[in-house]
């Protein structure tokens, strides 16, 4: 009995670190609001969009792997002053 609790254990870890060692995709990307010019970071995995009132906004950027990936290239743009924010 010990062997076959060892045994599940010795998987369950196998397990946890390949979910660790590959997650799951999420796209990233910067948008632009119309009315203020600040830029956000969107999420692709979150099941509603934006709501475009009172302003409108435009994806200003690709999809990017990560979240520090899409951090950089909103600090790109707030340094070439397409961003305000």
């Amino acid at each position: 009995m010990r062997h076959a609790t060892a045994l599940c254990a010795a998987v369950g870890i196998a397990v946890s670190g390949l979910a660790v060692v590959s997650p799951a995709q999420a796209g990233y990307y910067v948008i632009r609001w119309d009315n203020t010019g600040v830029c956000q970071i969107w999420n692709e995995d979150l099941r509603y969009k934006p709501i475009q009132w009172p302003s409108e906004y435009k994806v200003v950027s690709k999809p990017v792997p990560t979240f520090a990936a899409a951090m950089a290239v909103q600090e790109k743009m707030r340094l070439q002053r397409h961003c305000t924010l």
